[in-house]
């Protein structure tokens, strides 16, 4: 678990060296003194694509390597598995809340409806936190219940994944904050329409993620 681990770490710290040294995550329209332009140049918003894609390919490595070490984890003798908290149904189903919110938003960005933009990216915002209490909330009621993350393998790995998936849509939510943030003072639709959209893209990714993973959580 160790070596799986410290492999893990290695190839995402590399990833991210990768990315930045490229400068291909570079969000041109979140930057402070662009040319006066209503949309940021096509070349750019390509470059940021990019940079998405291979980063969310790197994060499915990353989840795909936990999950092997899940399977090759529970053959052994000593597996436990754990009783999934009924509280995991109910924020699914604000991740899923905050996944059609950001939907929305795309869609009222792209219609120029800059009001129903800004209340879906704060109803996104709201559906996301509230996924994220709820995740720690679960955290909380296992170790108010004796289950800490020496108790056994699978609560380790209950622990590992889910944190890891939290620490990944709190990255979203900065990326979020930064563009809600700014269209709220007023910045042009058109220049925070890209990073509504990328935002989207993640948001989904991130729930396809997660079903996937709370999937192997229920049925294992």
């Amino acid at each position: 678990m160790t070596i799986i681990v410290s492999f893990v770490v290695f190839t995402v710290v590399v990833s991210y060296w990768w990315l930045w040294n490229h400068r291909i995550t570079e969000k041109p329209w979140l930057v402070e003194g662009m040319p006066e332009t209503r949309a940021p140049a096509p070349q750019s918003y390509q470059s940021s694509r990019t940079g998405m894609v291979v980063f969310l390919a790197v994060v499915t490595s990353l989840f795909s390597l936990f999950v092997s070490a899940y399977f090759m984890r529970m053959q052994l003798d000593d597996w436990s598995q754990l009783a999934e908290p009924i509280l995991l149904w109910i924020n699914t189903g604000m991740l899923i809340l905050g996944s059609v919110a950001i939907q929305w938003a795309s869609y009222c960005s792209v219609k120029g409806e800059l009001i129903s933009t800004r209340y879906a990216l704060l109803a996104t915002g709201l559906f996301t936190g509230g996924f994220i209490c709820g995740q720690l909330w679960v955290w909380q009621e296992l170790v108010s219940n004796g289950f800490y993350i020496r108790s056994g393998p699978a609560v380790a790995f209950f622990y590992v994944i889910t944190g890891l998936h939290m620490l990944h849509l709190l990255g979203g939510l900065w990326v979020w904050c930064r563009t809600t943030l700014k269209l709220w003072l007023n910045a042009d639709l058109l220049e925070v329409t890209p990073s509504i959209q990328l935002c989207r893209t993640y948001w989904h990714y991130l729930l396809l993620v997660w079903v996937a993973l709370f999937g192997l959580l229920l049925s294992t």
